[in-house]
């Protein structure tokens, strides 16, 4: 039975074949255009964060009674990777990290599922535990960010008309969420004069009661008439500070006015929320996110486009600058890529004339926009959106995409050549090549199959690379034997090369060149086969040599990004109040006004800025932290910045842990060198955390070394004689009550304005909140109404407790974290002081561990992922090598060509200095493809030669020459393929291990795999035979 020839059938169907030439090309367009635009590709966040709060208790307390039971319950959740909790005074803060090789649509019910977990466990807490704050949504991204700033407008009029533009952009396409930064919450103070309550005779917790009972909302019923429903509303809410200055309160038989013992004046809260400046100017933030799947170019567009609109309404003074515009980041960084993609093709096309002259060469041309937009058509489909990772999987797959055409035209020319007809010499060149050129274009494809199978939030980063260069090297394949027979058909001329006799001065050059190579070539294949010990000997110890010296080159999981943000978060003392924080933000703020190399800044006192890029890590809130996001002028800028900044934190606030660093490309870490030291002892943890800080402070590459387990930090203890407090009719219910509202002020109502709701906050006295030294004098009510000193019922003694208790998996841990000095990879500088640290590893007392944390970490689970599926890989090849080779020996050749292009990816990292990370791991991993794609061809080859009748010899000679050509004219194509893409921070690694990898291997391959050939199947060495060689080469 004849087999279906592809070809055959689109040349009698060329009308069909042009149609959906156009119509894929005109959907491509429209693909491309609609297509979702994006910095970076998205990748689920495995964490949950879940805050509660015991007011009152200590952090030891609070971690026994609650974060321990809490943690204990949540370690049963199904999918847990690890939980991790820190305590900070009476607050709780635990993190639930789900498992990397969770799948995505998982991860939704895991949180569900908690939920479930903390609401049953909820139930067994002590009383007056507060909570629980739930947030499993780190994903939203605010890519636009605006700052309104005035000086002569309060904060809460600054907020008045955040909240109403708020309004008015939750109106455009795409928006998802807008959340207001720096938002200061509004209370009305009611100040009580301690003298008239006690002249009144008047407790606190009286007029507390009355207070709450004023300001509560409570239902007045319903009169159902014959008709209708009547609802009563009773009025007497508080409305106005006034109305709460006029309540009247009845206490003791008496009927006094609030006013007559209280001060009622409107407020912000103090200790203040966390604050967000501009420029050093006090402002409220705008962030915006988008949807998925939206396009940030467009979606830019409209937002700058409605508050331009909006800007109108703004009163004078008032200013709106942005802070923040991942769009327009994203329009450069696609824009870039795009540049990069037309770039790939410009080359990849002058290959192809270069090799195989014009009108061959245009076939080819015009198959890649079919490939490319068929591409693009396949993304829209599959929800993949237009990020570095995609448009880079493009640019990567040009140089493979062409090869099938590549080999298609150029047997269709040589037959054409031989005086055959269009029809046949197309025909004849699908019989001859598709299966080969399927075989090479599937195994290519199974050397990216460990990244897509691949689990864990960095594989799912950069899964599109896979499943793009699949959609290219397939589609590429089907018009290689649909389009390019087709195009060749019209284009190719059928012509016979010129005699001899007809050549010019340039065609006898180009033969003498070609002869004289191949000449040398062959003299080259001789001596390696006679040779054949010393040739295997020297490609071996070239390749262990290659291995042993892996280690030598410096490690980086993911490299800095090229954006022009620094980031700087400091963290003041444990005990540092947020009013300290923002007067040391003052300074900073002097300091960087009139920067010439900065654009814009903003500070965070209290928090952290918002998520306005993936790879940025969330901050929580706390009263010593501020951050900095600065905007330099340009890259150049940016370093000249850092290498200023740094020096002057440092030197400026010692007491403070300074981290600088740029944004990342991958998956977030705080700290570029982190280690963690866990066991059952608080007290043992901590002695061995200090023998690794006291390390690591010898090695001079490292700065700012700190512990995330701050020292500790002042408490003052207040132990009640309850003989004395008896006899005063008091007890330590009422002392904790009197001292949290002559200190802190104790909610005592609600006052309700617009869509505020607004606390009403009962406060004895003023200002002794700032005061310690007048703790001891602290006037406390007695059951009659008096007052006496807090000495004379309590002890005070000052002590020191840990402000923060750190727990991973429930047992006390210490995260040991230092910068790097310039120049230095924190990766491959964790990996040193780990191994540094072998002395006390070994020491360790049972149950004690010292691990890698942060991107060291997280590196070595991203590899082992990428690892793991690798058999699958291997399985794959070897199916596709048994069924078109047909012979185990043959297969294991094939294979063992995949190694040598270690030798070469080793000798391109060492030449151009670049780090071996995890996309250049990638490119090794997707580079051992290509290289069993090109064995394949000179092996198959090999096997024809002997099917007709050649000598074994002769036909290893003759397949390694008519090879060489297509062999390196296709690993040309896609090394030169590369050169767009090693201008990319993020994707040099990859191109410069490929590019390396596959020259060097592809070189060897023609002379390695010839004498393992020979030395397997005892082929004897014979002396050269000079032999004619023609100048075109025939290919698969």
């Amino acid at each position: 039975m004849k087999q279906f020839n592809l070809a055959e059938w689109a040349l009698k169907h060329k009308s069909i074949i042009y149609y959906f030439m156009a119509v894929l090309l005109t959907f491509g367009i429209f693909s491309y255009n609609h297509m979702g635009r994006m910095e970076d590709p998205d990748f689920t966040m495995r964490t949950m964060v879940v805050g509660v709060a015991w007011p009152g208790a200590s952090p030891q307390e609070m971690s026994d009674q609650v974060t321990d039971k809490l943690e204990e319950k949540l370690r049963d959740l199904p999918g847990v990777d690890y939980t991790k909790s820190f305590t900070d005074g009476s607050k709780s803060v635990i993190y639930i990290n789900l498992k990397e090789n969770l799948p995505s649509d998982k991860i939704r019910p895991a949180w569900e599922e908690a939920r479930n977990m903390i609401n049953d466990e909820w139930k067994s807490l002590p009383q007056g535990v507060q909570g629980p704050t739930i947030n499993d949504r780190f994903d939203d991204v605010y890519g636009i960010i605006y700052a309104i700033s005035g000086d002569e407008f309060s904060y809460e009029e600054k907020r008045q008309q955040a909240e109403d533009l708020k309004r008015q952009l939750l109106s455009v396409p795409n928006v998802k969420k807008i959340s207001l930064i720096g938002v200061q919450q509004q209370t009305l103070n009611v100040t009580i004069n301690k003298d008239k309550l006690a002249s009144y005779k008047i407790s606190t917790q009286q007029l507390l009661t009355a207070i709450k009972q004023q300001s509560m909302m409570v239902p007045a019923g319903m009169i159902t008439t014959d008709t209708n429903n009547v609802y009563l509303r009773v009025n007497g809410l508080f409305d106005s500070p006034q109305a709460v200055q006029d309540m009247p309160i009845r206490i003791n038989n008496q009927t006094l006015r609030l006013g007559d013992m209280a001060d009622v004046t409107m407020t912000y809260q103090d200790p203040s929320n966390p604050q967000f400046y501009y420029e050093g100017k006090p402002a409220i933030g705008i962030a915006i996110s988008m949807d998925a799947g939206g396009n940030n170019i467009e979606f830019g567009e409209a937002i700058d486009k409605k508050l331009a609109e909006l800007k109108k309404t703004i009163p004078a003074g008032l200013e709106l600058d942005q802070v923040s515009n991942q769009p327009h980041i994203v329009k450069e960084s696609i824009g870039d890529f795009s540049q990069s993609l037309f770039e790939a093709i410009a080359i990849v096309l002058l290959v192809s004339f270069a090799s195989l002259g014009l009108r061959t060469g245009v076939v080819v041309a015009l198959t890649i926009p079919v490939v490319v937009s068929t591409t693009f058509i396949l993304m829209y489909e599959s929800g993949i959106y237009l990020h570095k990772v995609s448009l880079g999987a493009l640019i990567l797959a040009l140089g493979l995409l062409v090869d099938d055409a590549i080999i298609v035209v150029e047997m269709m020319s040589v037959k054409l050549e031989e005086g055959w007809g269009h029809f046949k010499s197309a025909t004849f060149a699908y019989e001859s090549t598709a299966f080969p050129m399927l075989s090479g274009t599937l195994i290519t494809c199974a050397g990216f199959l460990p990244l897509a199978l691949a689990q864990g939030m960095v594989a799912e980063f950069t899964k599109s690379l896979s499943i793009v260069v699949f959609m290219a090297l397939i589609l590429s394949w089907f018009a290689s034997v649909l389009v390019s027979p087709v195009l060749g058909y019209k284009i190719i001329e059928n012509k016979a090369p010129k005699p001899e006799s007809e050549w010019n001065k340039r065609d006898r050059i180009m033969h003498k060149l070609s002869v004289t190579f191949y000449d040398k070539f062959e003299k080259l294949l001789h001596w390696a086969l006679g040779h054949h010990k010393v040739v295997l000997l020297i490609t071996l110890g070239a390749f262990l040599l290659s291995l042993l010296s892996l280690p030598l080159i410096k490690q980086e999981f993911f490299p800095s990004s090229t954006r022009n943000e620094i980031i700087v978060s400091m963290q003041f003392p444990q005990s540092s109040s947020i009013e300290y924080t923002a007067n040391q933000a003052k300074i900073i703020d002097e300091h960087l006004q009139g920067n010439e190399h900065i654009s814009t800044f903003t500070s965070y006192i209290g928090q952290g800025s918002p998520r306005f890029v993936l790879t940025l890590e969330p901050e929580l809130q706390r009263n010593n932290f501020l951050q900095y996001v600065i905007v330099t002028k340009s890259l150049e800028d940016r370093d000249k910045l850092y290498a200023e900044l740094t020096p002057y934190l440092n030197e400026e606030f010692p007491s403070a842990l300074v981290n600088t660093q740029f944004l990342q490309i991958g998956p977030p870490s705080k700290y570029p060198v982190m280690l963690r030291v866990s066991g059952p002892d608080q007290k043992v943890v901590k002695e061995i955390a200090n023998k690794v800080k006291d390390k690591m402070q010898g090695d001079k590459d490292l700065h700012n070394i700190a512990f995330d387990w701050p020292d500790t930090e002042p408490v003052a203890n207040i132990h009640i004689d309850p003989n004395k407090a008896r006899l005063l009719g008091i007890d330590s219910y009422a002392v904790s009550l009197h001292l949290q509202s002559l200190l802190s002020g104790t909610k005592s109502g609600e006052y309700y304005e617009g869509n505020q709701t607004i606390p009403v906050t009962f406060r004895l006295g003023d200002n002794e909140q700032h005061n310690l030294s007048a703790l001891s004098s602290l006037p406390i009510q007695t059951g009659n109404g008096s007052y006496v000193p807090l000495s004379q019922i309590a002890t005070i003694t000052m002590t020191q407790e840990d402000g923060i208790i750190w727990h991973r998996n429930m047992m006390p841990t210490i995260s040991i974290h230092a910068n790097v000095n310039a120049g230095v990879l924190g990766n491959a500088k964790t990996k040193e002081v780990y191994k540094s640290l072998q002395d006390i590893r070994d020491s360790l007392p049972t149950g004690y561990t010292i691990e890698l944390d942060g991107a060291a970490e997280k590196s070595v689970t991203a590899v082992q992922n990428l690892l793991t599926p690798m058999p699958i890989m291997l399985f794959v090849i070897m199916t596709i090598l048994m069924f078109q080779l047909k012979r185990i020996a043959l297969m294991f050749m094939a294979l063992l060509t995949a190694p040598l292009g270690l030798i070469g990816v080793v000798l391109a990292l060492n030449i151009t200095r670049t780090p071996l990370g995890f996309m250049a791991i990638l490119g090794i991993i997707a580079l051992s493809g290509m290289i069993i794609r090109n064995s394949i061809i000179l092996l198959d080859q090999i096997e024809i030669h002997k099917a007709e009748g050649q000598e074994p010899r002769e036909a290893i000679i003759n397949s390694a020459t008519l090879r060489f050509r297509p062999i390196m004219l296709t690993a040309i194509a896609a090394i030169l393929g590369m050169i767009p893409l090693m201008g990319s921070v993020f994707w040099s690694p990859l191109a410069i291990a490929f590019s390396g990898g596959l020259l060097v291997a592809t070189v060897l391959t023609l002379i390695v795999l010839p004498v393992m050939y020979a030395t397997w199947y005892k082929i004897k060495s014979e002396p050269p035979v000079k032999r004619v060689v023609c100048s075109r080469a025939i290919s698969p």
